[in-house]
């Protein structure tokens, strides 16, 4: 059985091992592979894993041995579904390896607008609070979350543990999901409000994406939907970044009409030099990270190791094709 690995390094930089999959046949593993590259890469292929690597319908044509391919990922809009199933070619992803380590993210993006941890650490080393008259030094207003509406948009799994952790911290919970009726009820969601978006947008004083990217809801965040929150308002995005039109919010944290953002994912990846984000005012990216804590990525592996050797024994897992 031939495999193709056609971009493990986001995966597996070299703090893992590949042997899992090396046991189910020739492994061929690419750190990375060029769009111009994917079909010769992947020509002998009978297995194909990817990430980021696309696989649109001209290239899933010229791959006549090619069985199954392995996203990477919970998201696999980088493989054309129809013409996979035209060729019978089985598609998997690997969902919910990740959720701990987002909702991680999003506090750790909150804790830092709140908090200014980063911020006033820098100060220190350079002399600030040696400077200071008190023994007690700081240049920005400090904010508690308790008492604080967590707005959360989506409420997947990874959204149910963000409203978990909110809820620790003593934040008041409201949630915009399509289908609010699956989840009133439950003993775990006592004390979560369910609205209708505007509200949320409205009444928050954080909002958290974590729907998925569809033509519904690509930028979804846009200028009249900021109008609606408040300007003492954070926005915290560990989702899709075309969630949000990043010229409308950039405009906005400029023009204070946004208290601050905070960001794991954008648009465009990396993003081009003249995203208006990258200077914004109270604006905090991190480079598409919240996914990539060792555990989760252990967990990647696993699942999309194990995902191969269902398929290879009969009985394929998390197939979305």
């Amino acid at each position: 059985m031939n495999i193709v690995v056609l971009d493990g390094y986001t995966l597996n930089p070299g703090d893992l091992s590949w042997e899992g999959l090396e046991r189910l046949g020739s492994c061929d593993v690419f750190d990375r592979t060029p769009a111009a590259q994917v079909a010769e890469r992947a020509k002998e292929a009978e297995i194909v894993l990817t990430n980021k690597a696309v696989l649109n319908r001209e290239i899933i044509g010229k791959l006549p041995r090619l069985r199954y391919i392995g996203v990477l990922a919970t998201g696999y809009n980088v493989v054309d579904l129809e013409a996979a199933r035209a060729q019978g070619v089985v598609v998997t992803n690997v969902p919910a390896y990740s959720t701990v380590s987002v909702a991680q993210m999003v506090f750790a993006l909150l804790l830092e607008l709140t908090s200014h941890v980063g911020h006033h650490a820098g100060l220190v080393r350079r002399g600030r609070w040696s400077e200071s008259p008190d023994f007690c030094f700081r240049d920005t207003p400090l904010i508690e979350l308790e008492g604080l509406i967590m707005g959360i948009i989506g409420f997947g799994q990874i959204g149910r543990r963000v409203a978990r952790i909110a809820d620790a911290f003593g934040m008041r919970v409201l949630v915009q999901t399509r289908n609010p009726a699956r989840y009133k009820g439950n003993l775990q969601n006592a004390g979560i409000e369910f609205v209708e978006l505007v509200e949320l947008l409205r009444r928050s004083d954080v909002v958290s994406l974590h729907c998925p990217l569809t033509p519904e809801t690509e930028r979804m965040i846009d200028v009249e939907r900021l109008a609606l929150m408040k300007p003492t308002a954070f926005l915290i995005n560990t989702g899709r970044g075309p969630l949000v039109d990043e010229a409308a919010l950039a405009a906005a944290l400029n023009g204070k009409r946004l208290a601050g953002a905070g960001l794991d994912v954008l648009s465009q990846e990396p993003p081009p030099a003249d995203n208006p984000l990258l200077h914004a005012d109270n604006c905090f990216i991190t480079p598409h990270i919240a996914w990539a804590t060792k555990e989760a990525r252990e967990r990647l592996m696993k699942v999309a190791v194990d995902n191969v050797r269902a398929f290879l024994e009969g009985g394929p897992h998390n197939v979305v094709s």
